[in-house]
């Protein structure tokens, strides 16, 4: 109950999350507040939020939680289930890869993917309904009990098909206007990023393609001459195999730290372990395969390949 309430933020959503009455719960939390001899929620307009005592139980009980869950796998004898909370890009970019190592080390492992915004998957995090959250390291807007790791990058860049003409010399705007743009509509703050790499490079977005589909951007770049401005790791895999190329730009791309964000109780168990080595192992590979490429005409990129800070 302590849990969907801080989850929620109001007795209405928490109830139909519970699937039970206003007024049962309201009755229930009156009576685990006696039970503790101290509030526990404040009520305010929007809602209720938790006492500093609330916050000590809500702890608790997310971590018993949590060891119910796993003690009731290990009791029935079912394979442990991993649910991974993972963002738009990280999503069709570093991931592919994590899944495919961490199954080959762990074939038992049940995995539960859950792809979202940040702010969408950090309350399942904080409710115990996923285990971490993979992706793009926004700063929290308030402080959290969560624990972040940057463990790559993902910078808004211009790609292209290896070959294309605009990689012969310097990537001025006047040569990039040549060509025909294709834009993802991943998230407004992606969106919001990619808008301002155009500007700093002076180039208009009007008339550009605009697209939700990964698999329709990965076609126009690798058959024809169109470029996108993008988060290069959606393209992680044709990036390392030579078929797509960073474009050497004028400018600094912005950093975008990318990597896991954990609950910082109870530690984290064996799936969560594994998942972790495996995306460790999984950057490391990249790093080594994946090619050096310029993020401005003035140094060698740093972002390039995952890992590196």
């Amino acid at each position: 109950m302590a849990d969907a309430l801080d989850t929620h933020g109001s007795l209405l959503r928490a109830s139909a999350a519970l699937g039970v009455g206003q007024p049962a719960l309201t009755r229930a939390l009156q009576e685990l507040e006696e039970i503790a001899g101290t509030r526990l929620f404040e009520r305010h307009a929007r809602g209720v939020r938790p006492t500093e005592q609330g916050v000590v139980l809500i702890r608790l009980a997310r971590r018993v939680l949590a060891e119910i869950r796993r003690a009731d796998e290990a009791l029935d004898g079912a394979p442990t289930t991993l649910a991974i909370g993972v963002l738009p890009v990280a999503a069709v970019g570093v991931l592919p890869g994590v899944l495919i190592r961490l199954q080959a080390a762990q074939p038992a492992l049940r995995l539960r993917i859950t792809e979202g915004r940040m702010e969408e998957l950090l309350p399942l995090l904080a409710a115990r309904e996923i285990d971490l959250v993979m992706g793009r390291l926004y700063a929290p807007a308030v402080p959290d009990a969560f624990t972040r790791e940057a463990l790559w990058e993902e910078p808004i860049s211009i790609l292209a098909r290896a070959g294309h003409p605009v990689l012969r010399g310097r990537a001025t705007p006047a040569r990039l206007a040549r060509h025909s743009l294709v834009l993802p509509t991943i998230s407004q703050r992606v969106g919001q990023e990619t808008d301002r790499l155009l500007a700093q490079l002076g180039l208009s977005a009007e008339g550009a393609l605009r697209t939700s589909s990964y698999g329709l951007i990965r076609e126009l770049l690798l058959a024809s001459d169109h470029i996108a401005v993008m988060p290069r790791s959606m393209m992680v895999g044709d990036l390392a195999r030579g078929a797509l190329r960073v474009v050497a730009l004028p400018v600094d791309a912005a950093p975008r730290p990318a990597g896991l964000v954990l609950p910082a109780d109870p530690p984290p168990g064996p799936a969560v372990t594994a998942f972790v080595a495996a995306l460790r192992a999984h950057l490391a590979t990249l790093s080594r395969h994946m090619p050096k490429a310029d993020t401005s005409a003035r140094q060698n990129d740093r972002t390039a390949r995952p890992g590196r800070r």
